[in-house]
C-alpha cells in the first residue's frame, strides 16, 4: 500500500473528503518553495502535487506556465525537485507527494534511473500529462512495478468508449479535469461535474478527485461534495507569483482545505 492508498483509506474511514494542493517546485525559488511545501500538511493538505518545471507545459494556463518559468530561471531542475522532496521527507513521512509534469525531463534522465531516484526521494505517485494510455509500457507499468502510483487524467471529452482505456493501469486515484482547456482558464461547476464523476465511479473503485477551475473555499466545498476531493493549483500558484508571504499563501491554502473538509 502506497502513502496515497493509505491516505485515502484513512479519509474514507473518517468520512472526510480529500484536499489536494498543487505547487510548482522551485517557485519562486528553492528555499521559499521548500518552506511552502513543508507548511502544506499543517494547512490541511492531504496530498501534495509537486509540479516539475518544464519549458513547454502544454496542459497549463498562463499562471502555472509563469510559475514554471520562474522556477527554471531560479535554477530549478529535476534533481533539485527530487532534493526538495527528500528534504520534506525528513520531517514528514506520511503526506503523499505526487510529482506532476511532462515526460521529456523523465525520458532525458532515463526511466529506470528516474524511478529509482523518485522512490528514494519519497515520491508516491506520478501524473505525466503527455503520456497517453497507449504509451503505458514507457513509464506507467515500470512505475507501478517500482511501487509508485500512476495517476491518469479523465476529461469532459473522455467518452464511454475511451474511459476503460484511461482507467486500465491507473492507480492511487483518478484525476477528473472539470473543464475543457488548460489550467486556470475557466471555473468548475458542480452541476456539470457531478454526472461525470458518477459516470467514472461506476467504472472504478478508485477515488475520483476533481481539479482545474477551483479557486475559492466555496468552490472547493461544492466540488468535494460531489467527488472524493478537490484539487487547487492555479489559485495558490497565483498568490505565490504575486509575491505573497509564505504565511499568507498557507493561510489561503487552509481556507481551501477547510472548504473541502466541510463537504
Amino acid at each position: 500500500m502506497t502513502r496515497i492508498d493509505a491516505k485515502f483509506a484513512a479519509l474514507k474511514a473518517e468520512g472526510k473528503k480529500a484536499f489536494v494542493s498543487y505547487v510548482m517546485a522551485g517557485d519562486p525559488n528553492y528555499e521559499q518553495s521548500l518552506k511552502i511545501v513543508k507548511g502544506l500538511p499543517a494547512a490541511g493538505v492531504d496530498v501534495i502535487e509537486l509540479g516539475l518545471p518544464f519549458t513547454d507545459p502544454m496542459a497549463d494556463g498562463e499562471t502555472i506556465q509563469l510559475a514554471g518559468q520562474r522556477a527554471l530561471e531560479a535554477g530549478m531542475t529535476l534533481q533539485k525537485t527530487l532534493d526538495l522532496a527528500t528534504e520534506f521527507r525528513k520531517e514528514d513521512d506520511t503526506t503523499p507527494i505526487v510529482l506532476m509534469g511532462y515526460y521529456n525531463p523523465i525520458y532525458s534522465r532515463g526511466v529506470d534511473k528516474f524511478l529509482a531516484d523518485a522512490k528514494a526521494a519519497g515520491i508516491d505517485g506520478l501524473i505525466v500529462v503527455d503520456l497517453p494510455p497507449e504509451e503505458d509500457s514507457e513509464l506507467c507499468i515500470p512505475a507501478q512495478a517500482a511501487g509508485l502510483n500512476f495517476i491518469r487524467l479523465a476529461t469532459p471529452t473522455t467518452d464511454d468508449k475511451r474511459l476503460p482505456k484511461v482507467l486500465q493501469n491507473t492507480s492511487g486515484f483518478v484525476y477528473y479535469v472539470s473543464v475543457t482547456g488548460v489550467t486556470g482558464a475557466a471555473e468548475a461547476e458542480a452541476d456539470n461535474v457531478g454526472p461525470e464523476v458518477a459516470r467514472i465511479k461506476a467504472s472504478t473503485d478508485l477515488p475520483v478527485i476533481v481539479g482545474f477551475g477551483i479557486n475559492t473555499p466555496e468552490k472547493s466545498e461544492a466540488i468535494a461534495t460531489i467527488a472524493d476531493g478537490a484539487v487547487v493549483g492555479s489559485a495558490i500558484v497565483k498568490k505565490i507569483g504575486e509575491g505573497e508571504s509564505t504565511a499568507d499563501v498557507l493561510a489561503f491554502v487552509k481556507t481551501l482545505a477547510d472548504g473541502a473538509h466541510r463537504a
